[in-house]
């Protein structure tokens, strides 16, 4: 059983949010969301995503959770490629998913783009995620180091995205936590900007789980926040 809390902030520089969270403790199912593309197209593509995620994950609860969280951001793939075919003004939106399901004493957590899942358990942070990204999967080896990648013209680029092509390729992982154990889902506006130690710093903390997303929020905000910040905590009981 996990206790959850999120929240979502524009950040100081953008005008609108097309980061979208989505927590439905009955389901045991948690998305972050980190939409792309012109106008509103990257908050409906980020919020079309999550919600057939749901929607799929809903009608398919008693089936394979693995199994069923993969074939569910496969259709929410089909679903926003779909809706940009059919509506000129949604040309190009995709979005991010990282996705949190609980399956009994363990968590099936899965990824495509370059929003992240942490756990935070016995005082150590590990990145659960690997970013399906140029840095991470072409430029690391290639061997440039990471002052070049910090700064590479191609650093931002996504190589998988829901919404963008298919067949889509996602990233699966069972972690079984301690109790205690804390999870961060947060898209790049929080892990792109907030150093790794005080992400760790911060769920190490005694504080509540509200206490602790509305720190690590604000310290994205402080730092520029560039970007739209979201954020899921998870805590194993």
């Amino acid at each position: 059983m996990l206790e959850s809390y999120g929240n979502s902030n524009v950040g100081c520089v953008r005008t609108n949010n097309e980061d979208f969270f989505l927590m439905a403790p009955p389901l045991g199912l948690y998305i972050v969301a980190d939409g792309m593309g012109g106008a509103a197209a990257g908050e409906h593509a980020s919020r079309l995503a999550a919600e057939t995620v749901a929607e799929y994950i809903y009608k398919h609860a008693e089936e394979s959770k693995t199994e069923t969280l993969v074939a569910a951001l496969e259709l929410a793939n089909q679903r926003v490629m779909d809706e940009a075919a059919a509506d000129a003004s949604l040309e190009g939106m995709g979005t991010t998913l990282t996705a949190a399901y609980e399956d009994g004493d363990s968590v099936i957590v899965a990824n495509v783009g370059d929003s992240r899942a942490y756990l935070a358990e016995e005082d150590q942070l590990v990145v659960i995620t690997e970013d399906q990204t140029w840095v991470h999967e072409v430029g690391r080896r290639l061997g440039l180091d990471e002052e070049s990648l910090r700064t590479h013209p191609m650093r931002h680029v996504l190589t998988m995205a829901i919404g963008v092509s298919a067949p889509l390729r996602v990233n699966c992982y069972s972690i079984k936590p301690q109790p205690g154990a804390i999870f961060l889902l947060c898209s790049d506006g929080l892990h792109g900007v907030v150093d790794a130690a005080i992400i760790a710093e911060t769920l190490n903390s005694e504080q509540s789980l509200e206490a602790k997303c509305h720190s690590l929020i604000e310290t994205a905000r402080r730092a520029g926040g560039p970007d739209n910040i979201t954020a899921i905590l998870l805590r194993a009981v």
